[in-house]
């Protein structure tokens, strides 16, 4: 794929890659990086090929965050009118699975853009923060929520009051990422965790990620109707009938997304 200046993407094996790509500049988000990954997103949502998306950062960090020279003299009608947040919802509505392999500084809008992954992998040194505290303002694309339901309301509060910086061995500790390895591995162990979901059957990772996202707001009992309906869905896949056939057969099975 090509057309983008913020970042690099390709596809290989089934898995979609994401690379963001303003190394000089830690990889700092501006509005146009953000619209660049958000139909990115999409684009492999849609095409066939891909199962699973693993998105990277290119250089010394993943990335330092919101790129605050663009937007230091907005006012809240300006923003408003930008209406910027659009493309971080469009990022959440993506179906396949999302994975985020990070290292280095992974802070503000770079932490909420690691946040809107199902999965993360980090370099061991890998550090974490929300510092928007320092610079009079606060998380605005999700960090408040998802650093919460993660982390729980006085980890959360702490983090987000001082700005502190969060080790990889805390957020391992505290559920926000799922896996540390050796910096000098991290593309690697991505990718074959990437690979491992890209050899499963794409509906049902697309079915369990939308029951799990209802999972987050809604009760056990209306989530395990949900759950059930989509349980039922996967019956009428080609998959389905695959899965429990090559069982049968005690034979590996091939999966084709329908």
């Amino acid at each position: 794929m090509s057309g983008y200046s913020h970042i690099q993407t390709s596809i290989e094996a089934g898995v979609a890659r994401i690379e963001l790509d303003r190394p000089q500049q830690y990889n700092a988000l501006n509005r146009k990086m953000v619209s660049e990954i958000a139909d990115a997103l999409e684009s492999f949502d849609r095409d066939e090929c891909v199962v699973v998306v693993l998105l990277t950062g290119k250089g010394k960090a993943f990335s330092a965050g919101a790129d605050i020279e663009e937007m230091m003299n907005d006012d809240p009608v300006q923003l408003e009118l930008l209406n910027q947040f659009a493309d971080w919802d469009r990022i959440t509505k993506i179906k396949k699975p999302l994975i985020g392999a990070v290292h280095g500084l992974v802070l503000g809008g770079g932490f909420e853009l690691a946040l809107s992954c199902d999965l993360l992998v980090a370099a061991s040194r890998t550090e974490f923060a929300f510092p928007e505290v320092e610079l009079g303002v606060m998380p605005g694309a999700g960090g408040t929520q998802r650093l919460t339901k993660l982390a729980g309301r006085t980890k959360a509060l702490e983090w987000l009051f001082t700005g502190e910086r969060i080790s990889a061995q805390e957020a391992l500790s505290n559920g926000i990422i799922n896996r540390i390895v050796q910096p000098e591995v991290l593309e690697e162990e991505a990718y074959k965790f990437a690979l491992k979901l890209a050899q499963k059957p794409p509906l049902s990772l697309r079915l369990i990620k939308d029951a799990v996202n209802q999972a987050e707001h809604t009760s056990v009992e209306e989530g395990m109707q949900y759950e059930r309906k989509n349980f039922y869905l996967l019956f009428s896949s080609n998959d389905q009938k695959e899965g429990m056939k090559a069982f049968v057969e005690r034979r590996k099975p091939r999966f084709e997304g329908r």
